[in-house]
């Protein structure tokens, strides 16, 4: 069963990654989220089970668009190299655009129990499968090396990522994160390429 949409469900997404970054997840009462989007307590259960299902469902909503935005982008594109950049200047600039979003999940998202670290990883097979269809499409066309494991290198494009964005936030957001995706996909182009 699909969940309701529309815009109480936004404020309450929002209101969340709100109140969810400025005071943590423990300490994140439905009720502040509730006053934060201009609800009643009540509201939120119309659209939520509990707060794990607002936390997890925020997650789902913004990387659904964040993979939107980044697929959208890349079709323009025919250079796999270039779509390798797109896809770390994406990830970079969303994040720097959005510093409460980028607290939750660089920091939030990873404290939570277990269930929801599991649900978590589902959510981001969709930008995994992302990232998979620029590497094989890079092998297929010769430009990355063809004994590339996809899974270590899956993980290596999204672990450089993900930790240059959790640096970023441990130091208070205080430069531009944007300005990292050029040398961030330099060093992986280097280690992805055919050596000849």
């Amino acid at each position: 069963m699909g969940k309701k949409r529309g815009q109480k469900y936004e404020q309450i997404i929002d209101a969340a990654v709100k109140v969810i970054a400025k005071n943590g997840y423990h300490q994140s009462q439905v009720s502040k989220i509730a006053k934060e989007a201009g609800v009643a307590d009540g509201t939120i259960y119309l659209y939520f089970k509990n707060k794990e299902d607002i936390l997890i469902s925020l997650f789902e909503e913004k990387m659904g668009q964040f993979v939107e935005r980044i697929k959208e982008k890349m079709e323009a594109e025919t250079s796999v190299e270039k779509k390798l950049l797109i896809l770390i200047e994406m990830h970079f600039m969303q994040l720097e655009m959005d510093h409460d979003l980028a607290i939750v999940t660089q920091l939030e998202l990873r404290q939570s129990n277990i269930d929801i670290r599991y649900k978590i990883n589902e959510v981001l097979k969709g930008y995994l499968t992302l990232i998979d269809s620029v590497i094989e499409e890079g092998i297929e066309k010769g430009v990355f090396g063809s004994n590339l494991d996809l899974r270590v290198t899956r993980q290596l494009i999204f672990g450089a990522m993900d930790e240059v964005v959790t640096n970023w936030v441990m130091k208070e957001c205080k430069y531009e994160l944007i300005t990292l995706a050029e040398p961030i996909h330099r060093l992986l182009l280097n280690g992805m390429t055919e050596n000849t």
